[in-house]
């Protein structure tokens, strides 16, 4: 009975830990591909927020790889309209912006929307103080939360292969 609970009680642990190591592991090969990419990227995050101020106020930005590509997204609000705002990572210049009209995207613009709502400052300034902190490193993301009531942005830094999240207060 004894060697029955012991096989199941690992059983149940590797069906926990596995899982999350195998995250692990694809998000650090994510980073790592993430860092690569981002040695050509000429233009600071922060500098792609003031680009894509022209399509409305932002409300996000990160650098993704999308289909294997670097680009730099910044989410932008306007009126009551939401629109994805691609930023030449080369140029600095709006390469395309288009509306947000997936289901998730739009749920996800409008939490940010509602949390820059409460803000004092830009997500550029708050970008700008975390990379002050943290000399060597660059903004990957910049986006707004809001804890105990109070608007902050969530900021991820890179150095190489090393990365950090620093919480900027935005009020």
């Amino acid at each position: 009975m004894r060697r029955t609970t012991m096989a199941l009680a690992f059983l149940v642990a590797w069906f926990v830990v596995m899982p999350a190591a195998w995250a692990q592991q694809y998000t650090d090969k994510e980073h790592a591909e993430l860092a690569k990419a981002l040695k050509a990227a000429k233009v600071s995050l922060q500098s792609g927020l003031q680009a894509s101020a022209r399509e409305g106020t932002p409300i996000s930005a990160k650098y993704e790889l999308e289909e294997g590509k670097l680009q730099l997204s910044v989410y932008t609000k306007k009126g009551d309209k939401f629109s994805e705002v691609i930023v030449d990572h080369k140029t600095g210049k709006v390469a395309k912006a288009e509306p947000i009209t997936k289901a998730e995207d739009m749920t996800a613009a409008k939490d940010q929307s509602a949390a820059m709502a409460k803000t004092k400052r830009s997500l550029a300034a708050a970008a700008s103080e975390a990379v002050k902190a943290n000399k060597g490193f660059r903004v990957v993301s910049v986006f707004p939360a809001l804890k105990d009531g109070h608007p902050v942005a969530e900021v991820t830094l890179v150095k190489g292969t090393e990365w950090k999240t620093a919480t900027e207060k935005l009020d």
